[in-house]
């Protein structure tokens, strides 16, 4: 019978760390899923369309550097294993998109968003609290996040430049994981928001994108 490795608070904390390192350095996330532009054709698009494009790309990438704070922050308090692994694995998945991200950013003529570790820190701090209320209220809030990524995803899939075809491929990837992770997180026992809850998500997304969209 395979027995939890225990970690020190020390372990902890270097661990997370590590993580954060890996999510807002440069190219430091290595997926392990090829980019689905690869198969696409790379099409001749004017500035203006690269811009946006770049601007809309920026925005989902700062949204995956979110996604994985958050749930970094969560598997740090979850109490049940079962539930601070599930955490662990989606936040795993979360690299692919967070690197399929960077790279479309940089082939656009972009980057990513001087605001991520902003982002970054105070997505960990909300993982972190709603793991210390309980683990129903941590799925949910998975849920919920997920959710909302996923409209957003549908709003730049019609937003995009009709020619971007390898942006429009890696979004369409990333609709179908984010919905995965939220039914997987529901199933597993993840409390549903009330209305009132989600429109103040949704609200704090608003900041979000309107500042990524440039800086």
């Amino acid at each position: 019978m395979a027995v939890e490795r225990q970690y020190s608070p020390l372990d902890k904390l270097l661990l997370q760390a590590d993580t954060a390192a890996r999510t807002l350095l440069p190219f430091s996330g290595q997926p392990a899923r090829p980019s689905p532009a690869v198969l696409q054709p790379n099409a001749d698009m004017s500035e203006r369309d690269s811009r946006h494009a770049a601007g809309l790309m920026r925005i989902n990438h700062t949204g995956e550097v979110c996604a994985q704070a958050l749930y970094q922050g969560q598997a740090l308090t979850a109490t049940l294993p079962t539930v601070r692994n599930a955490m662990e694995h989606a936040a795993a998945e979360e690299v692919d998109h967070l690197a399929w991200c960077e790279q479309r950013i940089r082939q656009l003529g972009g980057r990513p968003s001087v605001l991520n570790p902003l982002f970054y820190g105070m997505s960990f701090g909300l993982g972190a609290l709603a793991g210390l209320i309980s683990d129903k209220v941590s799925l949910g809030f998975v849920a919920a996040t997920e959710h909302q990524v996923c409209k957003h995803l549908d709003e730049h899939l019609q937003k995009l430049p009709a020619e971007d075809r390898q942006s429009r491929a890696i979004l369409e990837q990333m609709r179908l994981d984010e919905a995965q992770h939220a039914e997987v997180a529901l199933g597993a026992g993840g409390l549903r928001f009330a209305a009132p809850v989600k429109f103040g998500m949704s609200l704090l997304a608003k900041v979000m994108t309107t500042t990524t969209y440039r800086v």
